[in-house]
């Protein structure tokens, strides 16, 4: 029962924490309209236009990226039945996977690429295994 209950807290984590990242995403340019011309139907233009965004326009991605790895760490560490830190560090080290392969696939700025990877997982990971409850 305790690996079936593991198995469950990675599987909830990555889809809760996915549905909030692209939840956020979705939702950014409403709250910080993209610039004249951006256009992400499709991958291949999103990286095409993606040289127009501001650097306020990160800050939705951002937010998506470190809120969907704090949401998935948190569900994980509160349904995961042993070792509830370990699962909430996989998941940030999931999403980090994730996002060091938009590094590769997305023209972002330098700036943007260091302060995503180095603040939005595995800070978030902990922070949500904190929230959960996490003691050593």
């Amino acid at each position: 029962m305790r690996i079936l209950r593991n198995i469950l807290a990675v599987i909830a984590g990555a889809t809760i924490g996915s549905i909030i990242n692209m939840g956020i995403i979705e939702l950014g340019p409403l709250i910080i309209s993209n610039p004249e011309g951006f256009d992400n139907s499709t991958m291949e233009k999103l990286a095409e236009t993606m040289h127009l965004l501001g650097p306020a326009n990160f800050i939705t991605v951002f937010l998506a990226h470190g809120l969907g790895t704090l949401a998935g760490a948190f569900v994980a560490a509160k349904i995961a039945a042993s070792k509830q830190q370990v699962f909430a560090m996989v998941m940030g080290a999931w999403f980090l996977i994730g996002g060091i392969a938009a590094v590769y696939m997305f023209p972002a700025p330098t700036w943007y690429n260091i302060v995503d990877l180095a603040l939005a997982y595995i800070p978030m990971a902990w922070i949500g295994w904190k929230l959960a409850g996490g003691k050593k």
